[in-house]
């Protein structure tokens, strides 16, 4: 097993910017490196201890999706491998966990696409009637199937402050129709397919976050990850019934856990016993063998 990697330190590249969980160097005038850490974090809180082969995980599941949905949009990927960007003795940060990408410019949304009745949505159609605003019928159980998806963009907050859901003529105001157009309809289109696959291997994709870039011309390309259990809810679906929250696996563990302590959810980040970060590793590892078949 490789050891974890909580912060990068790629020195013969310029360090652009350190988010959750990613850190993105300077490679040319076309090209970043984008190292995903084993950094997690929870409630917008990014905990104090990696999860051993988190990033490993999150990476190849990417690429994985990277490729099979290229069908529906491009993404950012160059095809260069990491390790031939940086110097020699910097070659175990990057392997296995990073990759290359087209220098795009990021929209100022995450493009959410949801397909059951969970989470912050549950809780608002039980006050409500409606997730993020968009009416639904009445008599819904917890974890439903939606009668169909929903796309429902959220604002991009910076770091240590939480998303916020806004309307699709919010982002109309924001990116302009043809483009929030075009956005909710790649989101949905790369959901039902992912979806479509999933479920041929037992996994239910409850909801995703999408992002995306345009590059100088004004084409639209998938950017950051794609549907891996940071951004997605992943239930098996051997276990999911209507009626209750089914287990998952992602990071939704690690929430629960959370959830018991007595954290008002911001920084700092309360400590995390061994046996949880040990369990939250097995999730995310049964995730990448069960989708993709491959094993790290």
């Amino acid at each position: 097993m490789s050891s974890a990697l909580y912060q990068s330190h790629i020195r013969s590249l310029k360090l652009l910017h350190r988010g959750k969980v990613r850190d993105i160097y300077d490679v040319d005038a076309k090209r970043l490196l984008i190292v995903t850490t084993d950094r997690l974090s929870a409630f917008d809180v990014i905990m104090n201890e990696p999860i051993p082969r988190k990033g490993e995980v999150l990476t190849t599941v990417s690429n994985f999706w990277f490729e099979k949905l290229r069908n529906i949009l491009p993404n950012q990927l160059t095809g260069d491998a990491p390790e031939s960007v940086v110097a020699p003795d910097e070659v175990d940060q990057v392997r296995g966990r990073a990759i290359v990408v087209k220098k795009l410019k990021a929209l100022p949304i995450e493009a959410i696409v949801r397909g059951y009745l969970v989470g912050s949505g549950w809780k608002e159609y039980q006050r409500d009637g409606s997730v993020c605003g968009i009416p639904l019928p009445a008599g819904l159980r917890e974890a439903d199937k939606l009668p169909q998806p929903l796309f429902t963009p959220s604002t991009k907050a910076a770091l240590g402050q939480h998303d916020e859901n806004i309307s699709f003529e919010k982002t109309v105001a924001l990116i302009g129709r043809p483009l929030a157009e075009q956005v909710r309809d790649a989101a949905l289109a790369l959901y039902s397919s992912a979806a479509d696959y999933a479920k041929t291997k037992g996994i239910i994709i409850a909801d995703t976050k999408f992002e995306f870039g345009l590059d100088d011309a004004g084409k639209l390309y998938l950017i950051d990850e794609a549907l891996t259990p940071d951004s997605s809810r992943f239930w098996p679906a051997d276990q999911y019934a209507p009626g209750s929250n089914p287990p998952s696996f992602d990071k939704q563990y690690l929430r629960d856990y959370l959830e018991t302590l007595d954290w008002n959810k911001k920084a700092p980040a309360p400590p995390l016993p061994a046996e949880v970060i040990a369990k939250t590793t097995e999730k995310y590892l049964q995730a990448l063998q069960q989708l993709t078949g491959a094993a790290i």
